[in-house]
């Protein structure tokens, strides 16, 4: 599918790798809904890009927040194409810690945003793109999932955070095969240490630190990469129903 004449949706648009992505979308011709809590933010992105792009506020953990940001973005622009994942959060909390035992409450809040808040918005776009008139190739939509590299090695500390983005990597197959029927590809891109809001407070030192145990290159991702795996997946009709780790073969280590 061409990203050109197309509407993307991208949760977790307002800043970090969903902004390179709604920035990449529009530099393809296409239109970008900014899925996100941060309105400050997103309100500005979407006035920096003009018309083809527009703010919308949205929780993804919540159905009639979705559902409204979905009416949206349709009657805005017409249609939805394409659906970009990447709103999610992390934590950093062990499971038999100084203090206790991890929280469930935090566990659960993890999980909420970053596998159920996929799947809310999945299914809901979903819905929409069926309708969609197919393209030569019979596409009528194609949603790219966020994990991480956490699914497979997830770090002490990382229980929840793992186990919400094993939970995202799991769903993608079951998902593509069902939606395969109305042309719709379901993707999942499971990056390494990119350089995110997550570690804006850390000093330079702590993150070349952090770049230097990926073997190649040796720093931390870029977003625009990101958005350029991104894009290719939205153009190769072949990707369909798996995960590409983007990580520079880093593996993790237990701490």
């Amino acid at each position: 599918m061409q990203i050109k004449g197309c509407t993307a949706m991208i949760t977790g648009g307002a800043s970090g790798l969903g902004e390179a992505v709604v920035r990449s979308i529009i530099a393809g011709g296409g239109k970008a809904a900014i899925l996100d809590l941060a309105a400050e933010k997103g309100q500005n992105l979407a006035s920096e890009l003009g018309s083809e792009a527009s703010y919308l506020e949205t929780d993804v953990t919540n159905e009639d927040s979705v559902q409204a940001a979905v009416d949206k973005a349709i009657s805005t622009f017409g249609a939805v194409h394409l659906l970009i994942n990447c709103a999610g959060i992390g934590i950093a909390r062990k499971v038999l810690g100084k203090k206790g035992p991890h929280d469930l409450a935090g566990f659960s809040t993890v999980i909420n945003i970053n596998l159920i808040g996929t799947f809310n918005v999945i299914r809901l776009a979903a819905e929409k793109m069926a309708g969609n008139a197919p393209n030569e190739e019979g596409e009528r939509g194609v949603i790219v999932n966020t994990a991480s590299v956490a699914a497979y090695e997830g770090q002490i500390g990382q229980a929840a955070y793992s186990a919400s983005k094993g939970g995202v990597v799991g769903m993608t197959l079951p998902i593509a095969r069902e939606l395969a029927i109305h042309g719709i590809r379901v993707m999942t891109i499971a990056p390494g240490l990119f350089e995110t809001p997550m570690f804006d407070s850390l000093p330079d030192k702590a993150k070349q630190a952090l770049g230097a145990m990926t073997p190649f290159p040796s720093r931390l991702g870029y977003p625009k990469e990101y958005a350029r795996l991104v894009r290719d997946i939205i153009e190769n009709p072949m990707l369909n129903g798996g995960t590409i780790r983007l990580d520079g073969a880093i593996r993790m280590q237990p701490q």
